[in-house]
C-alpha cells in the first residue's frame, strides 16, 4: 500500500505538470466512455432488465396473430403448460373525474391480467376473474401509480370514487405499485380497465365473436419445469383444435413464444439488431480514443525517455517504472470514466423522459442502474490498460546507456514504429466510423424524400375521438359528417377527410384475410392475403394529398343501405386482382363471403 500511494502521488504531479496532455485525455474518455454507457443504458433497459414483475424469466408473450376474445379462451382452458394466461389490449378513451376531463390510454385487460404477473397493488384492490359476470359487468378502473400521482396528487381517498370513461361510470378500485406501467415496456399506461366493458367504451361487440379479430396480446408464466419447446408444441395443439374446430374464423399463424415486455417479434428483433449495431459502433470510438491516447502516451514516455534512463541507471526496476506508467493511465481511464459516465446519467434521465410523439405515453425506463455503473468502470479500467500498454515495449527494449548518451532527443528507438502503427490503426477505425455515419445520414434523407403515397404539404392533422365523448353506433358517421362540414367551412380550408388510423402508422383495429372472387372454399388456407383495412370518409385522398390513380373516390351516399365497396391501392390490386390497369369494377370477398367492388384506385400509402 505504501508503495502504491508513493505511485499514486508521482502519477498526479507528473498529470498536473502536463495539463494539456490530462484534459486532453480525459475529454477523449469522457467522450466515449459516456457513448457507451449512454447506449448500454439502452441496451439494459429494453433488453437486458426484465420486466418489474416477480418471476420476470418465466415471463413469456404468446403470439398467434390477430385473435378474438373467444381464442383466449379456448388457449386460456385448453393449454397445460401455463399457470394461468391474461390478455390485454391498449386504446384511449375520455376520463372525467369531474373537473379537468382529459384523454388517457389504457391497458384492457382480461379479468386475471393482475393475478397471472403476481403483483400487488400500492392501494385498494385490482380486479379478478370473479369480478366478471359477462359483457359490461366490470366497470372498475384501477390507475397506474404515475397517473396518481400526476392527477389526483397521491389523495388515497380517490378508492371508491366514480369517475366517467366515455361517458359511463365507473369506479376506482385502486393503484398499481410505483414502477409497473404495463407489459409493455416503452409503453406507459394510465389505467387499466376490464376487456368485459369494450363494447361500453367503444360500442363493439367483440367478446362473443370469434370472427372478430383484436390487437389482443396474451401473457402468462410458464408452469415449473416446463421448457419454451415444450410449452410451444402444447400450444401447437391447440392451434390445431382451433383450425379443426373453427375453419373459417381461424387464420394460418402459428403460435410461438416471445420474451415479454417489446411487443414480441414485431418489435424485439428490430430493437436488439439496432442497439447491437449501435453498441458496436461506440465500441469503435472506444477503441479509436484509446488508440489516440496511445499514440499521445507513446509520444509522451519518448519525451521522457531521458527520466526513465537515469531512473533505471540509478536502480529503479523496470517492473516499477512500467506500474508507475500504468498507474497515470488507469488515473486518467478513472478520471475520464467519471466524467463521461455523469454525463451519461444526465442525458439518461432525459432519456427516461422524452417523449418523441406526443400522441403517445411512449416512455422509455432507461434509468441508470448498477449495471451501467459496473460496466462504465470496467471501460475506464480496460481503457487504461489499453493505452498504458503501449509504451511497454519501448521500456523494456530500452537501454539506459544509449538514451542518456544520447540526451534528450535520444527517445526509445522503436517509438516510431509505434506510433506509426497507432496512427495506422486510427486512420482505418474513425474510417469505419465516418462511412458509417455518412451511410446513416444518406438512408436518413432518402428516407426524408421518399414517396410516401400521399403529400403532407401544408396538411394539418387533428386528432379525435368520438367515443370519448359516448358516440357509437349509427350517431358516429352523422358526428363525423357535422364535423367534416363544420371545418370545411372555415376559410382557407380546401378539403376535409377522415381516417380511423393516419399514414405511416400501422392501424390498431381490425387486419382481416380477403379471397378473389374465384375462390369457393373460404377457409383461412385459401386466402389470397391480410391486408389493412382502413375507414375513410368521401374526400379523406383529397385531403391526405393521395392520388386517385382511376375510379373514384367515396361519397356518402356509399353507407350501410349501399352495395359495399371499397377503394384500393396498387399492391392490392397487383396482389389479390392481378392486374393494377383493370382493377376499377372487379370483385373480391371478405371471410364472410360478402363480395365487394373495386370502385377506385389509389397509389400505395407507406405504413
Amino acid at each position: 500500500m505504501t508503495i502504491l500511494l508513493q505511485d499514486l502521488r508521482f502519477a498526479l504531479r507528473q498529470l498536473r505538470k502536463s495539463p494539456g496532455f490530462t484534459i486532453t485525455a480525459v475529454l477523449t474518455l469522457a467522450l466515449a466512455i459516456g457513448a457507451n454507457a449512454v447506449v448500454f443504458g439502452v441496451l439494459n433497459a429494453l433488453i437486458l432488465r426484465p420486466l418489474t414483475v416477480p418471476q420476470a424469466e418465466s415471463l413469456f408473450l404468446i403470439q398467434h396473430g390477430s385473435d378474438s376474445y373467444p381464442d383466449y379462451l379456448d388457449l386460456r382452458e385448453r393449454n397445460h403448460s401455463f399457470d394461468d394466461v391474461a390478455v390485454f389490449a391498449i386504446r384511449q378513451s375520455g376520463l372525467d373525474t369531474g373537473n379537468d376531463p382529459s384523454n388517457v390510454w389504457q391497458y384492457e385487460t382480461s379479468g386475471n391480467y393482475f393475478d397471472v404477473l403476481r403483483i400487488q397493488p400500492y392501494l385498494g384492490r385490482f380486479f379478478h376473474a370473479s369480478d366478471e359476470h359477462g359483457p359490461n359487468s366490470a366497470p372498475y378502473i384501477v390507475l397506474s401509480y404515475a397517473y396518481w400521482h400526476n392527477h389526483f396528487r397521491d389523495d388515497g381517498s380517490v378508492v371508491g370514487r366514480v369517475v366517467q370513461l366515455n361517458k359511463h361510470p365507473f369506479t376506482i378500485l385502486g393503484v398499481a405499485p410505483p414502477g409497473f406501467q404495463g407489459t409493455i415496456l416503452f409503453f406507459a399506461s394510465d389505467i387499466f380497465v376490464p376487456v368485459v366493458n369494450h363494447e361500453q367504451l367503444s360500442g363493439e361487440k367483440i367478446l362473443n365473436a370469434r370472427e372478430s379479430r383484436w390487437m389482443f396480446e396474451t401473457v402468462g408464466h410458464l408452469k415449473t419445469g416446463v421448457t419454451p419447446a415444450q410449452a410451444t408444441a402444447d400450444l401447437s395443439s391447440v392451434d390445431s383444435y382451433l383450425k379443426r374446430t373453427y375453419p373459417k374464423e381461424e387464420g394460418n399463424e402459428p403460435y410461438t413464444l416471445a420474451r415479454a415486455g417489446l411487443h414480441g417479434d414485431y418489435l424485439n428483433g428490430p430493437t436488439r439488431a439496432f442497439l447491437t449495431g449501435l453498441m458496436l459502433l461506440s465500441g469503435l470510438i472506444l477503441l479509436a480514443a484509446c488508440t489516440n491516447l496511445g499514440s499521445l502516451f507513446a509520444a509522451r514516455a519518448a519525451d521522457r525517455s531521458r527520466e526513465v534512463a537515469l531512473r533505471l541507471a540509478l536502480g529503479s526496476s523496470r517492473n516499477r517504472i512500467l506500474r508507475q506508467l500504468f498507474t497515470e493511465s488507469v488515473l486518467l481511464s478513472l478520471a475520464g470514466g467519471v466524467a463521461g459516465l455523469m454525463a451519461s446519467i444526465l442525458l439518461l434521465r432525459r432519456l427516461s423522459v422524452w417523449q418523441p410523439f406526443p400522441r403517445f405515453p411512449l416512455h422509455v425506463p432507461v434509468s441508470p442502474d448498477a449495471n451501467v455503473y459496473f460496466v462504465a468502470l470496467v471501460l475506464a479500467l480496460v481503457s487504461g490498460v489499453l493505452f498504458g500498454i503501449v509504451p511497454v515495449h519501448q521500456i523494456l527494449r530500452s537501454n539506459p546507456y544509449e538514451i542518456v548518451k544520447a540526451g534528450s532527443t535520444g527517445a526509445f528507438g522503436r517509438r516510431i514504429t509505434v506510433r506509426d502503427v497507432l496512427l495506422v490503426v486510427q486512420i482505418a477505425i474513425c474510417a469505419v466510423l465516418v462511412t458509417s455515419s455518412m451511410v446513416a445520414v444518406r438512408g436518413l434523407v432518402r428516407s426524408m424524400h421518399t414517396n410516401f403515397g400521399f403529400d403532407p404539404r401544408n396538411a394539418m392533422l387533428v386528432d379525435t375521438d368520438l367515443a370519448t365523448a359516448g358516440y357509437s353506433g349509427e350517431k358516429v358517421p352523422a358526428m363525423q359528417r357535422r364535423m367534416i362540414e363544420a371545418l370545411q367551412a372555415i376559410p382557407g380550408v380546401d378539403s376535409v377527410g377522415s381516417v380511423n388510423w393516419p399514414p405511416l402508422e400501422p392501424p390498431g383495429g381490425w387486419q382481416g384475410i380477403v379471397y378473389t372472387d374465384t375462390t369457393a372454399d373460404l377457409s383461412p388456407s385459401n386466402a389470397a392475403a391480410d391486408p389493412y383495412l382502413y375507414n375513410v370518409t368521401p374526400d379523406y385522398f383529397r385531403a391526405s394529398g393521395t392520388p386517385l390513380l382511376a375510379g373514384r373516390a367515396f361519397t356518402w351516399h356509399d353507407d350501410t343501405n349501399a352495395p359495399r365497396v371499397a377503394v384500393v391501392n396498387r399492391e392490392f390490386a397487383r396482389k389479390i386482382l392481378g392486374s393494377i390497369p383493370d382493377a376499377v369494377g372487379r370483385f373480391f370477398k371478405l371471410r364472410d363471403g360478402t363480395r365487394v367492388r373495386v370502385v377506385g384506385l389509389v397509389e400505395t400509402e407507406s405504413t
